[in-house]
């Protein structure tokens, strides 16, 4: 797995040794940041939830963002995340790693929320909890937050759950990307 573009762009992340966890492909990878693009800036805060290998994370920082907070509940995923991070050089103060689970991070008050959150959850899980957070927990997302949530093509996801509604679907083989804002 690659870094697609930035100031990263070519180096490449190590991925866990299993097959446990499902990484975004560099295909939808690079949709997603061809999307979001014109968000990214240097204060820009970004959420990577339920971070896997942290490859969407990381690929926010080598576009410039601000800050961004990975969230996984395996611990062993964080400490991949924070090796690739190292082997990069990202500067501490650029990033957070926590070991939670998303429900627990979600359900938080924070007293800084993200312009920016990704969602990609295992395709069988539950993302209603999630999902509902987003729609009534107002301290997660900043005024004019987006938030993508990647999901199996056959999975059904709420157009509106709370204060967000569903304004774009990108579908990409067995994968889609739904995107929410604030109504």
């Amino acid at each position: 797995m690659r870094i697609i573009s930035g100031q990263y762009g070519g180096r490449v992340l190590k991925s866990p040794p299993d097959n446990r966890t499902r990484p975004t492909s560099d295909r939808l990878r690079e949709t997603l940041f061809n999307v979001i693009a014109p968000r990214l800036d240097e204060d820009t805060r970004f959420l990577d939830l339920c971070a896997g290998t942290g490859a969407i994370g990381i690929e926010a920082v080598s576009r410039g963002v601000a800050f961004v907070t990975f969230v996984d509940r395996s611990k062993k995923a964080c400490a991949l995340i924070e090796e690739n991070l190292d082997k990069l050089g990202v500067p501490e103060s650029a990033t957070d790693v926590l070991a939670l689970e998303a429900e627990n991070f979600c359900g938080r008050r924070h007293e800084v929320g993200w312009d920016i959150a990704f969602f990609d959850p295992p395709y069988d899980s539950d993302y209603s909890l999630v999902l509902h957070e987003f729609g009534y927990n107002h301290t997660l997302l900043n005024e004019d937050g987006l938030l993508i949530v990647e999901h199996h093509t056959k999975k059904q996801v709420p157009d509106e759950v709370g204060s967000i509604r569903r304004w774009r679907v990108l579908k990409q083989g067995e994968s889609t990307l739904s995107f929410y804002e604030a109504k």
